[in-house]
C-alpha cells in the first residue's frame, strides 16, 4: 500500500517509517515541517531505498496537503505531526494550538477531500490513523495516594479525558476533532493513545536521554520534585510495530491503547541508567551522585499506566521488550552514537536541512 506519514522525522514517526521500510513492502511518503525536533539523520539508514519519499510540508497549509494527497494517491494516512514537549508547552503553548489543533483540522479537511474523490471501493478501504497520547486522560490515582494493597486502575479506551497541561489538552482536541470527522463526515479514522516512548533517536530534551548525555557530560541530572512520577513506558520500536498493525489492521472508529507494560518512579528510571552507566563507562565516582531535584513542574501529572488489552486481544501485539532490555539498548546506542547526539546539540543538522529545504 502507500501510507502517508506525516512527523516523519520525529522520533515516533521516523521509527514507524524504517519499520515499514525494512519490514514491509509498503512504499512511505514522509511529510514533515522539519522544525527543531524533526530530523532526517533518524533515516539515512532508509532514505535511498526506492519505496521511499520525503516532502517538506506544513500539516497547517491547506494547499500543500490538497497537493501532496492528489501526487501521492495514499491508502493510508498515519498523523504523527504534532508538537509534543510538555514543559515547552507552558511556556509556550500557541505552537501547540496550532500544529496540534489548527493543523489536525487542516489536515483532516484535505484528507476528506481527496477521498470524496476516491471509488466507494477505494473510499471503504482507506484509513486516517491519528496517533496520540495517554495524557488526555489526565493522571491516574498514585500507590502513595491509597490504601496498601488497593488495586490501582489503569488508562482504557472508555476512559474519560481530563487533560492538564497545554499539550495533552491540544492532543484531546485532536484526537476529538478526528472521531467527529468520522461520525459526521464518514470518514474512516481510528485512534491510538500511548504511554511515553523511549529509545535510539530521542531529541535530547526528553528524559531518558537528556540524563544519559547529562550524565556522561558531567552535568547535573535535574529530576522533578521528588522523583515519584510514575510513567508506562514502551520501547519505541515496539511502538511502531503496535502502529503499523493497527493502520493496516484496525478496526474504523476504534480507539487502541498502546502501553509497555513497565511502570517506573521517573527517580527509578534515573537510578536505572546511572547504574548502566557505571557498568559501562566507569569514572571515580557514582553517576547518582549527578542528580539534583528541581521544583516540581506546574500541573505535574502523578502518574500514567494504560492497559493495552485490547490491541492485544484483537490484534494480537505485545512489546517484546522490558523495560530493563530496552533501556539497556538505549544506553549502549546512545553511547555507539555520539557523533548524532553531537550533530543534533551543535545545531549542524538544522544547518543541513536549511541548504537542502529552505529556511521558512
Amino acid at each position: 500500500m502507500r501510507i502517508l506519514v506525516t512527523g516523519g522525522a520525529g522520533f515516533i514517526g521516523s521509527a514507524v517509517i524504517r519499520h515499514l521500510i525494512k519490514d514491509t513492502d509498503h512504499d512511505v511518503l514522509n511529510l514533515d515541517k522539519l522544525t527543531y525536533a524533526g530530523n532526517l539523520e533518524s533515516l539515512k539508514e532508509i532514505q535511498d531505498s526506492e519505496r521511499y519519499r520525503f516532502v517538506k510540508a506544513d500539516i497547517c497549509d491547506a494547499a500543500s496537503m490538497k497537493q501532496t494527497l492528489e501526487a501521492f494517491q495514499p491508502q493510508i494516512v498515519m498523523h504523527l505531526a504534532a508538537e509534543s514537549h510538555v514543559d515547552r508547552s507552558i511556556d509556550g503553548p500557541a505552537a501547540f494550538i496550532q500544529t496540534n489543533i489548527v493543523g489536525t483540522y487542516t489536515l483532516l479537511e484535505a484528507v476528506r477531500g481527496y477521498w470524496s474523490t476516491l471509488s466507494s471501493e477505494a473510499q471503504a478501504a482507506f484509513r486516517f490513523h491519528h496517533i496520540s497520547t495517554d495524557e488526555v486522560y489526565g493522571d491516574l490515582p498514585h500507590p502513595g495516594d491509597v490504601e496498601p494493597g488497593a488495586s490501582l486502575p489503569l488508562f482504557e479506551e472508555t476512559t474519560a479525558y481530563k487533560p492538564s497541561s497545554p499539550y495533552s489538552a491540544s492532543k484531546a482536541s485532536s484526537d476529538h476533532l478526528v472521531r467527529a470527522w468520522h461520525r459526521t463526515y464518514g470518514l474512516p479514522t481510528i485512534v491510538t493513545n500511548c504511554s511515553n516512548n523511549y529509545g535510539p533517536y530521542h531529541f535530547p530534551e526528553k528524559l531518558i536521554p537528556l540524563v544519559i548525555l547529562n550524565a556522561l557530560a558531567g552535568k547535573p541530572l535535574p529530576v522533578y520534585g521528588s522523583g515519584d512520577q510514575i510513567r508506562d513506558w514502551l520501547y519505541v520500536e515496539d511502538h511502531a510495530r503496535a502502529l503499523v498493525l493497527v493502520a493496516t489492521q484496525g478496526e474504523v472508529d476504534e480507539t487502541y491503547n498502546i502501553g509497555g507494560h513497565n511502570e517506573k518512579q521517573n527517580i527509578e528510571v534515573v537510578h536505572t541508567i546511572c547504574d548502566i552507566l557505571d557498568q559501562l563507562v566507569p569514572k571515580d565516582t557514582a553517576y547518582r551522585e549527578q542528580i539534583r531535584f528541581v521544583d516540581d513542574r506546574p500541573g505535574h501529572d502523578r502518574r500514567y499506566a494504560i492497559d493495552s488489552g485490547k490491541i492485544a486481544r484483537e490484534l494480537g501485539w505485545k512489546p517484546v521488550e522490558s523495560f530493563e532490555s530496552g533501556i539497556m539498548k538505549t544506553v549502549q546506542w546512545y553511547l555507539d552514537n555520539m557523533d548524532w547526539v553531537e550533530h543534533i546539540q551543535s545545531g549542524d543538522y538544522q544547518d543541513w536541512i536549511h541548504q537542502q529545504y529552505g529556511d521558512e
